[in-house]
């Protein structure tokens, strides 16, 4: 049986530009929601905060944030998940 040859390349669905939903889980302190904001804002300029969902957890401990913007290439979304990724207060990004 004949195997795939491995390119760099990864197989993807999405086709660019779209709006693309990714969501944010983390710490229901002050400043996650602005910093979440912040680091969207600084790979989609055109985001608009105002759009974002927001819900706390149960116990209120936790707070998600669902931020929907306009995705031109698979490379500005990786450059945002790391950046999110990289903050304390976030536990999950999806």
């Amino acid at each position: 049986m004949a195997q795939e040859p491995v390119t760099d390349e990864r197989a993807t669905l999405i086709e660019y530009p779209c709006d693309f939903p990714i969501k944010i889980m983390g710490v229901n302190a002050d400043g996650f929601a602005q910093g979440v904001f912040e680091a969207v804002l600084h790979h989609a300029p055109d985001f608009d905060p105002a759009t974002a969902q927001m819900r706390a957890s149960g116990k209120g401990n936790y707070l998600s944030l669902t931020c929907t913007f306009h995705a031109h290439s698979q490379e500005q979304v990786d450059a945002l998940y790391r950046e999110l990724a990289a903050n304390p207060m976030v536990k999950v990004v999806l």
